[in-house]
């Protein structure tokens, strides 16, 4: 298991060779996740892959919430994945899980003064929460630098540069957990879009004019004491390290007559270019920090 914890969204890829130890076919793989991964969870997406090194192919397997009339009495929901073809007795397949969380980190403290870094606490554990016995596993956790306040360690584990690793870990019961946290500086932009209203127009002549409405947000922790443009303009590399200083717009092709307005005057340029794929990348430059209370569409 591959935790990516480098910005406010967790990427969790899974790697599962699964083997039939039944003596019926299976054509379904059941996912455990606790009640709380679920509140966050984003997206589920599930591969099968066949061949082997450069050789290989992926086949998109469909995923859907299940429950487990027999499940032990624990507060688990079940995810299932319907494999393309069943697994007869004693054969085995490589899955590729993605799971996508957002809001799931904490920010600690919860707010900072305008020279400071954020800190965040990560909650997991280091065993894969399963409804099956596992014969091996492993957790490597990924953190945007090597700064880390403090984590849960259980034997064996090793940090290496911005990576931690848990396990490997033999012969793991059914919904066996251990729970760790993280505490690390995370400085990548909270940008949250608490609500999107898109308008589209279509004229007698063929034009289309679409119109968005954006209300952003900064979700991360929150600024106290007083704000400093002179510090934050002069002093970028240390004032205000988790703002978010531009936004990123990809917009289709040939769009033409673009424009924007903001409510609290935050935006100070703009400029519109075009990348190798023809997709118009339209940048909007900040001229201030924005903090977790401030709206700025």
């Amino acid at each position: 298991m591959q935790i990516d914890l480098s910005s406010h969204i967790i990427n969790v890829h899974l790697t599962l060779k699964v083997e039939n130890a039944g003596t019926r076919p299976a054509s379904e793989v059941v996912l455990a996740l606790t009640p709380t991964e679920v509140d966050h969870l984003a997206m589920a997406d599930a591969l099968a892959i066949k061949g082997k090194r450069k050789k290989t192919t992926s086949v998109r397997l469909e995923v859907k919430p299940t429950e487990l009339p027999d499940a032990p009495p624990i507060d688990t929901k079940y995810f299932t994945i319907y494999l393309a073809n069943p697994l007869n007795s004693g054969e085995s397949t490589t899955l590729e899980v993605l799971y996508v969380f957002t809001h799931f980190l904490e920010p600690f403290p919860a707010e900072i003064a305008q020279s400071e870094s954020q800190l965040v606490f990560y909650h997991d554990t280091a065993l894969i929460l399963s409804p099956y016995h596992i014969k091996q596993q492993t957790t490597f956790i990924k953190t945007p630098s090597t700064k880390v306040e403090s984590f849960i360690r259980m034997e064996p584990t090793n940090r290496v540069g911005t990576e931690i690793k848990y396990g490997p870990y033999e012969d793991c019961p059914p919904y066996s957990i251990s729970p760790i946290h993280v505490h690390f500086e995370n400085n990548s932009p909270f940008a949250v879009v608490e609500e999107l209203v898109q308008e589209i127009e279509i004229s007698h002549w063929g034009n289309i004019q679409v119109t968005e409405h954006y209300k952003l947000v900064h979700a991360g922790a929150r600024h106290k004491g007083v704000f400093s443009r002179v510090d934050y303009q002069s002093r970028q590399s240390s004032n205000g390290a988790s703002s978010f200083r531009y936004l990123l717009a990809r917009l289709p092709p040939r769009v033409h007559s673009v424009y924007y307005r903001d409510e609290i005057g935050n935006i100070s340029s703009s400029h519109l270019r075009t990348d190798s794929l023809k997709v118009f990348r339209y940048v909007f430059l900040l001229f201030s920090l924005v903090p977790c209370s401030k709206k700025l569409f």
